[in-house]
């Protein structure tokens, strides 16, 4: 009876225990709503995150005034359109459409840095300098994660 009842408490434990990494695969096995499908290469690419959102980070971390909080949501939902009608057109190699992508994002950041006072200015180039890191850390960590580096590139 006692091996009976650990043997059913050892098998609830593991249970218990492997439930979340099963969780866990079964959502990294299904994309997110906020992901589409790429057209053209056939693999899967976030979507540009959404404009209040973003606006919102940018609020925290920037502080952002109303008239402020206003023209940066302009900018990304203008940002926004303009990549959704990359996304769409496929007559541009993946090449140029990275290139157009690129080029929309520095334009917005652009844009965005000249509604903002020098303080705010300060911290967006630091965020700017962890996001291009990151780009070019190969992905290891969110860019924004807190003022520590991400772990090096191997």
């Amino acid at each position: 009876m006692l091996k009976q009842y650990l043997l059913v408490l050892l098998a609830a434990s593991l249970i218990s225990i492997a439930a979340p990494f099963a969780a866990a695969q079964s959502s990294n096995d299904s994309p997110p709503n906020n992901q589409q499908p790429s057209q053209g290469n056939g693999g899967w690419h976030h979507a540009p995150p959404d404009p209040a959102q973003r606006t919102l980070e940018l609020t925290k971390k920037l502080k952002l005034t109303s008239d402020q909080q206003t023209k940066v949501q302009d900018i990304l939902q203008s940002e926004h359109s303009q990549m959704e009608t990359l996304h769409q057109d496929t007559s541009l190699s993946q090449q140029d459409r990275h290139g157009k992508m690129m080029e929309i994002r520095k334009s917005t950041d652009t844009q965005i840095r000249t509604l903002l006072d020098s303080d705010q200015q300060k911290k967006w180039d630091e965020m700017q300098a962890r996001r291009e890191q990151w780009g070019q850390g190969h992905h290891h960590g969110p860019p924004d994660a807190g003022d520590q580096p991400g772990p090096p590139p191997q």
